[in-house]
């Protein structure tokens, strides 16, 4: 049996938070992948081509192409959990201790779960149909989400999220912020996760992550992060 590290593919979009939590952990990880791109703002995601791959309409999906199953990953913290598993000799980004990996899902979850799902981009077009205003709606919910986090953080807190280590909670913490601060989120009665967001921010992985630096990235929106 061969012990070949896989070679992975990510297809992703440089807004998606969601892709942007990949892009942080390879970076962390120090792991090379691919990118392919799935343009959302011309509703490439929606055609049939890209539904057959991805049921769900959305991304990332991420695919190690140099396994015999090269199976699409379409959910990105299913994503994130696999890369844990296939890589153990590369950077963890759980903890050991259960207790500590429980209070990891749980911040994770608040983003994945609680968070995101109800104020990403086709929520937000939603919203506009119903004659109400999409931005607004995104930036109550993410505000929201933090909020929540903000408070459960508290009980874990160190350098980052969960202790003194970068973990899949701060993987996931980060392109929310970004998110948060598209929309005008104050950030003022949440002071843990702006502090923990400022440390993350000066680490080179999350540089080399962010949204405004990315190939897909538009020119007049390059390096405006």
């Amino acid at each position: 049996m061969s012990h070949e590290e896989p070679r992975f593919v990510l297809w992703g979009y440089y807004r998606s938070s969601c892709a942007g939590r990949l892009r942080i952990a390879f970076h962390l990880k120090s792991v090379n992948f691919e990118n392919a791109f799935v343009r959302l703002d011309k509703d490439e995601q929606l055609q049939d081509h890209w539904k057959a791959v991805n049921p769900s309409g959305t991304v990332p999906v991420l695919v190690a192409t140099n396994r015999e199953d090269k199976y699409a990953i379409t959910q990105s913290v299913a994503a994130l959990e696999y890369l844990e598993e296939v890589l153990p000799d590369r950077r963890s980004l759980l903890p050991m201790d259960p207790v500590a990996r429980a209070k990891v899902r749980v911040l994770v979850n608040i983003i994945a779960c609680d968070t995101q799902p109800i104020s990403n981009r086709h929520i937000m077009l939603a919203v506009n149909d119903l004659g109400a205003s999409g931005a607004e709606w995104s930036k109550k919910y993410i505000a929201r989400g933090l909020a929540a986090y903000e408070k459960t953080v508290e009980n874990s807190v160190g350098e980052y999220s969960v202790g003194d280590e970068i973990t899949l909670a701060d993987v996931c913490l980060v392109p929310a912020v970004w998110a948060a601060q598209r929309w005008g989120v104050d950030f003022e009665p949440m002071p843990v996760v702006s502090r923990i967001f400022e440390t993350l921010s000066r680490h080179p992985a999350v540089m080399r992550s962010h949204w405004a630096c990315q190939p897909d990235t538009p020119d007049e929106l390059r390096n405006m992060g």
